[in-house]
């Protein structure tokens, strides 16, 4: 079995190795030390929790032990794509470099420019970053990265999914051509092996396991969850979600939740909580003292359930990590291994469970598909409590006599329109003979005044030679009654005057 005093590493990195309580290498790792520390491009293909941050922080910190960083201009570089991932790998640093006096920064967003320029300018030989700050500073012109001699990209495919690659390209743009560098991915799509093929230069392919493989001693499992109604569906979910974590019982000492979008982590953490479980959630969008802070508690053991976006998926390392629960089907299905992938490190066993409603069944296809087997179906519970409902409900004595009381009530209802339908009916029968009755007398026709019937004459026309305007003249008021409506005898005189013969 190949040890780490086999592989060449320093003196002072391997008494650090010893201290931390490590004395053999993971297959990741025995594969891509050694082509690094000769100076080769490492591209290294391993499933999540298989050590990938020790195959670039050893032999960094071996070829890095000798010389020292100028002002502005590290020495190596080291891009995340997430805060989390970036600050433990900041930690790993801490931990093999103890004894050798190497300096290290950390940019990522959520922390004051000021402190980091600060540790840029005394010059650092690490510089860990994501993309976007990296790039914030270099734009202000307080990084320089033209003397970066080894670089490093962790979870390329992650970089992909959170659309860092042109990121990425621009970074690797403004390094040496002549630079080391290791490229370290779960996966490859087609858009991470374009990369690999245009910037790293015939590199050392690390592959350890089949491309987007579980670990083996991790049991899955999924609930294939339907709701009663479309409008009790999340309210059912984090039933059954309850549900789920109360059967597995002092198994599950601690889990993370994972949800695919934001707004359902709060949502789901606030439900936790108001029913006694002890949970906190973690996302993007919360500030980063915070976001430490959740996730330190998670580690010391002092929190239950992490309650997390994708954000938390790649790269935490929690060793003791009992369960992961799935709440949602992952959009994309690389993302479901790399969430099972936070339970069964380190050699442990543990348990992933998924809930999956019916629009998510062509992504849970996607997910059975990228690992090749079918993932095991479980009992739903929240259907046994049901079953057990409609048990008792049957066994309840019925109530013979309210059937046909309601029948009979119905009935009488229906036979009520039609009686008041036959009342209304028959007074329209009756008031047939009464339209053949003798109508009122006509009423006189009006006769005009003189002045009106001249002022008329002159316009051309006469006063019963129109139909008021909107009535017919059978109209139901006057029958053929075609006095003119308006102003009557009280028309003012010059409403009649001619303006034409006057122009």
């Amino acid at each position: 079995m190949t040890k780490f005093t086999d592989l060449n590493l320093n003196a002072k990195v391997l008494k650090a190795i010893e201290e931390a309580g490590y004395e053999s290498p993971t297959p990741i790792q025995a594969g891509a030390i050694p082509p690094a520390l000769e100076g080769r491009d490492v591209l290294g293909i391993a499933q999540t929790g298989t050590g990938k941050t020790a195959s670039f922080t050893l032999p960094m910190l071996s070829l890095l032990a000798r010389g020292r960083a100028r002002a502005r201009m590290p020495r190596s570089l080291v891009l995340c794509p997430t805060r989390e991932l970036a600050a433990q790998v900041a930690e790993n640093f801490d931990t093999y470099s103890k004894h050798l006096k190497l300096t290290k920064a950390l940019l990522i967003g959520g922390v004051s420019f000021k402190e980091q320029d600060k540790l840029i300018d005394k010059g650092v030989d690490v510089l860990i970053a994501t993309p976007g700050r990296l790039l914030d500073h270099f734009e202000r012109g307080k990084l320089i990265l033209s003397d970066v001699k080894v670089m490093v990209v962790d979870e390329a495919d992650r970089m992909l999914d959170m659309g860092f690659i042109p990121d990425i390209e621009r970074i690797f743009g403004l390094t040496p051509f002549t630079r080391q560098t290791l490229f370290f991915s779960a996966t490859m799509a087609p858009e991470i092996e374009r990369i690999t093929n245009t910037f790293l230069s015939n590199p050392e392919r690390i592959e350890v396991a089949r491309q987007a493989t579980t670990s083996e001693n991790i049991t899955q499992c999924v609930v294939m969850f339907k709701a009663s109604r479309k409008d009790r569906e999340a309210t059912e979910k984090r039933k059954l979600l309850r549900l789920l974590i109360d059967a597995e019982g002092e198994k599950c000492t601690n889990a993370i939740i994972f949800c695919n979008r934001k707004m359902d982590v709060d949502t789901v953490a606030k439900s936790l909580k108001k029913y006694g479980y002890d949970a906190a959630p973690i996302h993007g969008d919360l500030d980063q003292s915070q976001r430490t802070k959740t996730l330190e508690g998670f580690r010391n053991g002092e929190l239950r359930f992490l309650i997390a976006s994708d954000v938390a998926a790649r790269g935490l390392d929690v060793p003791s990590v009992s369960h992961v629960f799935n709440f949602d089907v992952p959009s994309h299905a690389e993302d479901y291994v790399h969430r099972i992938g936070r339970t069964g490190r380190a050699g442990r066993d543990g348990k992933a469970i998924m809930i999956c409603v019916p629009r998510d069944e062509k992504n849970f296809e996607d997910v059975e598909r990228l690992v090749q087997k079918e993932i095991p179906r479980l009992e739903n519970p929240l259907q046994a409590d049901v079953a057990v409902a409609e048990e008792a409900t049957a066994e309840a004595p019925a109530k013979t006599d309210d059937k046909p009381k309601r029948t009979r009530s119905r009935s009488r209802k229906s036979d009520a329109p039609r009686a008041e339908k036959t009342a209304v009916e028959k007074p329209a029968e009756d008031k047939q003979p009464q339209a053949e009755a003798p109508k009122d007398p006509p009423r006189p026709e009006a006769q005009p005044a003189p002045q009106q019937d001249e002022r008329k004459a002159q316009r051309g026309g006469g006063s019963n030679d129109r139909t008021p305007r909107g009535r017919g003249r059978n109209d139901k008021r006057g029958g053929n009654d075609n006095r003119v409506v308006g102003l009557g005898d009280h028309t003012p005189d010059f409403i009649g005057l001619s303006f034409r013969e006057r122009i």
